[in-house]
């Protein structure tokens, strides 16, 4: 039997890299994604080993870069599910930010976060659509779902990826076609490293379970909606939070 196919954006470390991890623990065929070439990045390939189908490398915020990473996955020998792990937390005060660096952020923000996403899933969904379903997850967060300083331009983008989810989880089911989501809270990775080491008691008390996740949390979330298990569930979006916030 051919291994199913899947692209991971962002999997040269963190919740990417364990999802990629994961998935191959599963039997999937893994190509993994990179804005650049890198070492983090060879080094999960040489991990995967025979379950690497493949490294590629795009710059998410440019334009058509996404476009062109879909078409070049689907191209290399088709694709069973794409995982929408890449993005950006880019703190701004909307108050003090110039209008330039505020522009920029909320550019990039959206562009990585939300756009690419968007774009890599259309594609995806032409493809799966002609060949019998596929799955769709998009890596979100608790942002997403509740407000937080200096989060304007990231939460919106969060929450657009959230409802976005949804609603393709309604348009693409009659082509047997999953789309859902995971919301991890704080995750020990190197994004959230600096609010980690500046407030972690403060974070800690907001946890009820008293600890952050670790990336293989979410990808244990990932691997299950992958998988046959969730072939009934589509429109949901797991909260990975330790009971840390409810909607």
């Amino acid at each position: 039997m051919t291994a199913k196919r899947v692209l991971v954006t962002g999997s040269s470390r963190g919740i990417g890299r364990a999802i990629a991890r994961a998935l191959a623990d599963q039997g999937w065929s893994i190509i993994l994604h990179g804005s650049t070439p890198s070492a983090d990045l060879d080094s999960v390939a040489k991990a995967l080993g025979p379950q690497c189908a493949g490294v590629m490398h795009a710059e998410l915020a440019e334009a058509g870069q996404a476009k062109r990473l879909a078409t070049e996955a689907i191209a290399s020998g088709g694709l069973d599910a794409v995982v929408n792990n890449a993005g950006v937390y880019l703190p701004i005060s909307i108050i003090d930010a110039g209008e330039a660096a505020f522009a920029a952020n909320l550019h990039r923000t959206f562009a990585i976060n939300y756009y690419a996403p968007l774009e890599i899933s259309r594609l995806a969904a032409k493809h799966f659509a002609v060949n019998g379903g596929g799955k769709i997850l998009n890596v979100a967060s608790r942002v997403g779902f509740r407000g937080e300083s200096g989060a304007s331009t990231y939460s919106a983008s969060k929450a657009a990826l959230i409802n976005m989810t949804r609603a393709l989880a309604v348009e693409l089911a009659p082509h047997n076609i999953g789309v859902f989501g995971i919301a991890p809270g704080w995750v020990e990775t190197a994004m959230a490293r600096e609010g980690m080491e500046t407030r972690l008691d403060a974070i800690l008390r907001d946890i009820p379970l008293r600890r952050m996740a670790s990336p293989e949390d979410c990808a244990a979330a990932a691997a299950f909606l992958l998988s046959d298990a969730a072939s009934y569930l589509s429109g949901v979006v797991i909260d990975i939070n330790g009971a840390s916030y409810f909607h």
